[in-house]
């Protein structure tokens, strides 16, 4: 990974995620089974790397409001155990509701930085983290931290987006969004969705981390919905960090921001409704 620049603050930054979270939770969950529609498959695909069997005990980092923890719970059984972490103590509280009301007695949640595990060494079987790496400012110290509380021959399985130009239902937005704040183009090195989707990164991390046998599959999540409106409500509700980006801005200038947003993603629209193309990269590697 690259140093980082001297003017980054990562506590300043985690603190914000932490607000972003507590505030946008609600929303992620309520759009729940449209992003299960859009990211479902990454996730099946992370617990098929992490080889996830009955009665292991599942760490998942940045767990929002209950995925992957929940499809883990599935796998795990009833003589399994999960532990579901988050930063935001506000949307790891709706993970624990959502297990609740699933009836997943054998999912646990804790208020957790992933970059500082405050877990047992050797404790765990599997550790997930979905869309949550490349947010993280030193994801190599984080995954050294997951691989200290594995045991012996434990997998770690992660999510992340892969480029730019393979995922345009943030690319786009998040172009238009940064011109109309006025912002500077992203920093190499610092975190962000596509900090880990250049060719080779995922891997360098994980073998930076003490990790080996690394393995990276791209898997294409289409972000599908009726209709480019419908998208942008998804994307203005539930994707905080575009609203993060123009919390400096007037009211005014925030919704003509999210129009232009809107006109640019109807070339995505056909008589079939609205398609986006999206891409993750899952990735696995053995302690």
């Amino acid at each position: 990974m690259a140093e980082q620049q001297p003017s980054f603050d990562a506590a300043k930054y985690k603190n914000a995620q932490r607000e972003q979270w507590n505030k946008d939770g609600a929303a992620w969950r309520r759009w729940t089974p449209t992003l299960e529609r859009w990211y479902g498959v990454a996730t099946r695909q992370m617990l098929d790397l992490a080889r996830t069997q009955p009665g292991q005990r599942i760490l998942d980092v940045a767990a929002g409001a209950g995925e992957p923890a929940v499809s883990a719970a599935e796998r795990v059984g009833p003589s399994g155990y999960v532990l579901a972490t988050d930063i935001s103590e506000g949307i790891i509280e709706l993970a624990l509701q959502v297990a609740r009301e699933r009836g997943y007695k054998q999912i646990e949640t804790r208020v957790m930085d992933g970059e500082r595990v405050d877990l047992p060494d050797a404790s765990f079987d599997v550790v997930l983290c979905r869309l949550g790496l490349m947010y993280m400012p030193d994801p190599v110290a984080a995954l050294r931290e997951w691989r200290r509380v594995l045991r012996p021959g434990g997998r770690v399985a992660v999510a992340v987006f892969s480029s730019p130009d393979r995922n345009s239902w943030g690319a786009l937005p998040a172009s238009i969004i940064r011109r109309r704040a006025q912002l500077s183009p992203p920093v190499p090195g610092q975190p962000g969705p596509f900090s880990l989707g250049g060719p080779g990164l995922l891997e360098n991390v994980f073998r930076q981390a003490g990790f080996a046998g690394p393995e990276v599959r791209a898997v294409p999540v289409p972000h599908r919905a009726a209709s480019a409106a419908e998208y942008v409500r998804v994307a203005e509700e539930a994707f905080g960090g575009f609203n993060a980006m123009m919390a400096h801005l007037l009211p005014q200038e925030r919704k003509s921001a999210w129009n232009e947003v809107e006109g640019a993603m109807r070339s995505f629209e056909s008589h079939g409704g609205f398609e986006v193309p999206g891409e993750c990269l899952v990735g696995a590697a053995t302690k």
